[in-house]
């Protein structure tokens, strides 16, 4: 049985307690987290309980609530199909961290301590402080690999792959290969990449400058420098930075890692300083976006990353999303957004790994199934773990806003990665 979100909110109040206790008593044996075989915490013989943490609210008004959305809807086709080797998954919902690195480690405690679950999946924010604790206590955990948590720990799954490696592993092109078909070749055009001034978009700086370096670009400008805290109200000072990146002029293409509330400012900033050339951005690919008349006419003509097929690909696993997705809505068309997707594919993951783990589950069979597990042709390509861990998957498009409708500017593809240095 599947509980709502809403069934979650009496629990918010014992969120501080949870947070602020770590004793013995109220968590499993590290040696022992997913108990005994036959009597794996979360596992009944008629059930597997998984919850997740997605960031629903945020300071910046960003929010990945669908994410909840799409897990459920991977959760109610698993049950409809007969659940996982007969069992039906208990989905309890997501907690939301706020994007508050307190606040994640808080709910990864709540639902492992307190809601007894065997999985989290998803996991989707832009902080992962739960990171250490899941992994210490044997948690199989899924999400989008885009921190460097979801590269090494055994326990700990991106959808598709790892995505910020450790030096030794391996880098995603999708980006920087795509932008360059769209540029005519990446051979003498510059990009200029900017970013938040955090962890993330300071690694996020470190792996898209190597990468595109090594697709063939000039990087004329690299910088982690809008504060991650609130969206400047005044963009002037970036923007001229950028325009003059590449030895006084523009640069070729402008790559954005940052969320959509910042995208929409600089984008605008850069339109209204007279910038023609590419705009990109990881982020927004959200159909909800174009309700807006301002935001529409923001991103107009931006090129959107996507490590997954487009919603309009005519991939017959696409279909069976968008109607998985309307089960989930109550019967009700909703429009897609790539969180919804994050959310699925991590269910799916989950349910795919847990499947070939047989009837006794427990934390070690579902490792050891892990271990061998692969499949192909998936909404993010070809899947194999443990290669999943230390490097991407290496599949992706892009998709580009062009009065009020995506299209694909480049299809689905998976591109050979490139060594971490």
């Amino acid at each position: 049985m599947l509980r709502p979100i809403r069934a979650l909110a009496a629990a918010a109040a014992v969120l501080a307690l949870v947070s602020a206790c770590n004793s013995a008593s109220n968590s499993t044996s590290p040696g022992t987290p997913g108990g005994a075989a036959g009597n794996a915490r979360g596992v009944t013989a008629d059930a597997i309980k998984v919850g997740g943490i997605v960031s629903m609210t945020s300071a910046s008004g960003y929010s990945k609530k669908d994410t909840d959305l799409g897990a459920r809807a991977r959760y109610l086709r698993a049950n409809a199909e007969g659940g996982i080797n007969g069992r039906e998954v208990d989905y309890i919902g997501a907690e939301d961290d706020g994007q508050d690195p307190a606040k994640n480690l808080a709910a990864a405690r709540k639902l492992v301590q307190q809601d007894k679950v065997f999985a989290v999946s998803p996991m989707s924010s832009v902080t992962f402080s739960g990171a250490d604790f899941l992994e210490r206590e044997k948690v199989p955990t899924f999400g989008w690999g885009t921190l460097p948590s979801f590269c090494g720990p055994r326990y700990i799954y991106g959808f598709n792959g790892c995505l910020v490696p450790s030096p030794g592993g391996t880098l995603n092109q999708t980006w920087p290969e795509g932008i360059g078909q769209i540029l005519g070749g990446a051979r003498g055009k510059s990009v200029a990449i900017i970013a938040n001034d955090s962890d993330a978009g300071k690694f996020g700086i470190r792996t898209f400058q190597q990468g595109f370096a090594s697709a063939g670009f000039k990087v004329a400008y690299a910088k982690a420098s809008v504060p991650g805290t609130a969206v400047p109200s005044d963009w002037s000072a970036y923007v001229k930075e950028i325009l003059g990146s590449d030895d006084g002029g523009a640069p070729d293409a402008v790559v954005s890692v940052m969320q959509t509330p910042n995208n929409i400012g600089l984008f605008t900033a850069l339109k209204r300083g007279g910038y023609k050339g590419l705009l990109s951005d990881p982020t927004d690919y959200d159909p909800g976006l174009l309700a807006k008349d301002a935001t529409k006419q923001a991103l107009d003509g931006v090129h959107v990353l996507l490590q997954f097929e487009p919603f309009e690909s005519a991939n017959p696993k696409m279909a069976q999303f968008k109607a998985d997705i309307k089960a989930a809505a109550g019967g009700q068309d909703v429009p897609l957004n790539m969180h919804m997707l994050t959310g699925y594919m991590s269910a799916d993951l989950f349910v795919s790994i847990a499947g070939k783990a047989g009837k006794e589950l427990t934390v070690e069979s579902f490792q050891a199934a892990a271990q061998g597990f692969s499949d192909t042709a998936t909404l993010v390509g070809d899947r194999a773990e443990p290669k999943g861990q230390k490097e991407s998957f290496g599949c992706g498009a892009l998709v580009q806003l062009r009065n009020g409708a995506y299209e694909v500017s480049v299809p689905f593809k998976c591109y050979e990665p490139i060594p971490f240095k």
